[in-house]
């Protein structure tokens, strides 16, 4: 097929080889995929929107060679924006995407991006975190059930300390649960009162491991990973695709779900429905906005008794 042009709100975005094969479990195309991200247009932006968002790109499809894209790719049209991130350890800096309209996101997916793993900062204030994301991560002998378990605490931590959590499952076999948080501390902080989260959730369920290195984990245990929130580490946004062959979707999902929603469940194919019905489960979410004050007293107190956050160099 020869390249289509596909009218996105006020633009228009141009997309070539739009029958290429990128998800072959049902054979869906990169023309299937830009039309899935408009479908969830509002969705994806309110994820992306003003972060700097590294690209993960798959030039010949999901079972092909992977990009891990910082920089923005060249012949960007005029209205594409970036936001410029420093890396000072190795004394390099790159201008990511930054996502202000759907048709970024569609000209994205034209230079093969499958996923978007946006920073939890926005480009007003890169160094500011105003998003503190709970990683509800399975180790190789945990079941899907197990996460299900630690959410039910994770909530009930969260309900404790007045904080509003937008679960939403991974596009993997985790599940991920975002906080609107004050852009008022650091990336260390951040992780700190993370850290102090996971803690106060391990005391409470059994199935948490928080011992540093993998392979010492229990192979049954779930790992609360507080290291999601440190500088430059990103994941998969809501309503990503996941680069898989099936095209499955990060979706967000209600709290009363959490025990019957299967993450494969959710694809380029059943999403857009889901979401003309439902909306944006996380529209709500820049409207309930926490100070994580009460968490870094607890990593304060966790201090004193000998519990310090790992160094991340360790």
């Amino acid at each position: 097929m020869t390249a289509v042009e596909l009218e996105v709100g006020d633009r228009t975005v141009r997309i070539s080889n739009p029958d290429r094969v990128y998800f072959p479990a049902r054979g869906e195309t990169k023309l299937d995929l830009a039309h899935y991200y408009m479908s969830v247009g509002d969705g994806i932006v309110r994820a992306l929107r003003e972060r700097p968002c590294m690209l993960h790109r798959f030039p010949t499809g999901v079972t092909g060679e992977k990009v891990h894209q910082k920089r923005l790719p060249r012949g960007a049209p005029e209205w594409v924006r970036t936001v410029r991130v420093d890396f000072p350890r190795w004394g390099r800096h790159a201008d990511e995407l930054c996502v202000t309209h759907v048709a970024d996101v569609v000209w994205a997916v034209q230079m093969s991006t499958v996923e978007f793993h946006p920073w939890n900062s926005r480009a007003a204030d890169t160094e500011s975190p105003d998003e503190w994301r709970i990683d509800l991560d399975p180790m190789p002998q945990a079941g899907y059930a197990d996460v299900r378990r630690v959410a039910h605490v994770a909530r009930e931590v969260l309900d404790e300390l007045g904080a509003v959590g937008w679960p939403k499952t991974s596009g993997g076999k985790g599940m991920h649960v975002y906080v609107r948080i004050e852009p008022r501390w650091p990336f260390g902080e951040v992780r700190r009162a993370a850290h102090a989260f996971a803690r106060e959730v391990a005391r409470r369920c059994a199935l948490v491991d928080l011992t540093w290195w993998r392979k010492d984990r229990d192979p049954a245990a779930i790992f609360v990973d507080y290291n999601q929130n440190a500088r430059d580490h990103t994941i998969r946004s809501a309503y990503s695709v996941r680069g898989v062959p099936e095209a499955v979707v990060s979706t967000p999902i209600r709290w009363d779900e959490i025990d019957s929603a299967e993450p494969g469940d959710f694809t380029i194919a059943t999403v857009p429905a889901r979401f003309a019905e439902l909306g944006d489960l996380h529209a709500g979410i820049d409207e309930a906005v926490f100070s994580i004050e009460p968490l870094l007293e607890w990593a304060d107190r966790d201090a004193r008794d000998g519990d310090e956050i790992p160094d991340l160099d360790a």
